[in-house]
């Protein structure tokens, strides 16, 4: 020790004080509650195991919906589809018309 101060020089002290003054100083064991953390993995596992219970039943409730509104439309997705596809093709080609027509560049027919 220095007079006057209060602190203490390490380097002044021999390697058994050292050691003895890292000893006092460690930190306390880290432990935890075996009882606690089983029954909290218990409770995450059941709520997992509920929670996929619960998109299977409304995903099959989804997809029962799903089936029953298809069966009752009129015109079936597939040609529904079609004759959109349909109407998009004469859009195009009429517009892509009325762009040449405007900007002069007539189409000529061989």
């Amino acid at each position: 020790m220095r007079p006057g101060n209060g602190q203490v020089d390490h380097y002044l002290l021999g390697k058994d004080t050292m050691r003895t003054a890292a000893q006092t100083y460690s930190s306390p064991a880290f432990e935890i509650n075996k009882t606690s953390m089983i029954t909290g993995a218990a409770l995450f596992c059941a709520g997992g195991l509920i929670g996929l219970v619960g998109m299977m039943v409304s995903g099959t409730a989804m997809a029962s919906a799903c089936r029953q509104w298809f069966r009752e439309l009129e015109v079936p997705p597939s040609d529904a589809v079609k004759h959109k596809w349909s109407q998009t093709k004469a859009a195009s080609a009429a517009g892509a018309a009325a762009w040449q027509q405007h900007n002069g560049m007539q189409r000529t027919h061989a």
